[in-house]
């Protein structure tokens, strides 16, 4: 057993010397090239788990819309309770196209499926949100000025609920644009390098 516990104390000493075996045809010296190619993908993987978060929470945002919009137009609840939505959460219900193209395009680094994400998320949820803070803010300016409610949600009002609703979703939609131009830059540079070669 002595001979056996020696030999393995051997090649585990020589395993872990940095003075070691190196590859054929490297000096070792090219650790920067191989370093920023490692990090290039390690970007993308980051991005992509990012832009998965933020579809998430959008879907999220977009079942509450759709929510308020199913069980107002169906009478499911009386209107004292859920209002009538607003006309900017109708073209919203939209914006669930944007985060269905991002997901197939991550998988396999789609470009075409991130560029029409990224177009239809500014048609499909920016415009939206652009309008609807138009169409909200008289109501929210009687509320604000003579502290007046007329809709409410669950017994809170309803422009205050929507405003806030509007807060988050256009920062995860600025997020998600933002993070798929960096991951589309990405992609972009990665295809330059395999061209390259």
């Amino acid at each position: 057993m002595k001979w056996f516990s020696q030999f393995f104390n051997v090649q585990g000493s020589a395993m872990a010397s940095r003075a070691g075996p190196r590859a054929a045809g490297t000096d070792g010296s090219d650790f920067q090239h191989r370093e920023r190619v490692a990090s290039h993908y390690q970007m993308s993987v980051t991005l992509k788990s990012e832009i998965r978060k933020l579809n998430i929470v959008h879907a999220l945002i977009w079942v509450l819309v759709a929510a308020q919009a199913t069980v107002s137009n169906f009478g499911l609840v009386s209107h004292d309770v859920v209002a009538a939505p607003y006309q900017w959460e109708y073209p919203y219900l939209l914006s669930i196209i944007p985060s269905f193209f991002s997901f197939l395009a991550l998988p396999r680094n789609n470009i075409s499926y991130l560029v029409i994400a990224m177009i239809s998320a500014g048609l499909f949820c920016i415009a939206p949100l652009i309008y609807g803070g138009m169409e909200m803010f008289p109501v929210a300016q009687q509320l604000y000025r003579h502290g007046k409610a007329y809709r409410f949600i669950f017994g809170f009002s309803a422009v205050s609920v929507m405003y806030l609703v509007m807060v988050i979703a256009v920062q995860v939609h600025a997020w998600q644009i933002y993070y798929s131009k960096k991951l589309l830059d990405a992609w972009f540079t990665s295809t330059q390098e395999k061209k390259k070669k």
